[in-house]
């Protein structure tokens, strides 16, 4: 697998890209993932809905501290993948170079290619119920792909 250092990014980093890491971690032993925000928060915990959710979800949300995507992340990871369009094209922004190695959390699932998956930060817990489903659909197909 060439894919050895993976980054997963949403917004805040308190919702989906933690999820979306700690998912693909057990889909992936052995590939480092982590997760970023764009723009990001720096230091909260996992959103709780979220944390319930994973938990019920059977994974732990424990000890996350969300952080800010940085230029060195950018250039640190083999993979970056986004939760939305918007997030790919302020992460070329920044760095164009990054570009090639961009793609989005989705892009192995039905309609992926372009399908966001939303932000459920402030909504019911159905929302993030189905935010994990997407989430985790998208995990076990990259972790396919990714194994061959």
């Amino acid at each position: 697998m060439m894919f050895r250092r993976i980054l997963v990014i949403c917004t805040g980093n308190i919702c989906r890209s933690p999820a979306g890491e700690r998912l693909l971690r057990r889909a992936l032993p052995g590939v480092t993932v982590d997760s970023a925000g764009i723009p990001g928060l720096s230091g909260y915990p996992a959103d709780r809905m979220m944390q319930a959710v994973c938990e019920a979800g059977g994974i732990t949300l424990d000890g996350h501290l969300s952080r800010p995507v940085t230029p060195a992340m950018l250039h640190g990871y083999d993979l970056l993948l986004a939760m939305e369009q918007s997030h790919i094209r302020q992460l070329t922004v920044r760095a164009p170079e990054a570009r090639g190695k961009t793609l989005l959390f989705s892009h192995w699932t039905e309609n992926g290619h372009n399908r966001n998956i939303t932000d459920p930060f402030g909504q019911n817990r159905q929302v993030f119920e189905q935010v994990f489903g997407q989430l985790e659909q998208a995990a076990r197909a990259w972790a396919q792909h990714l194994r061959g």
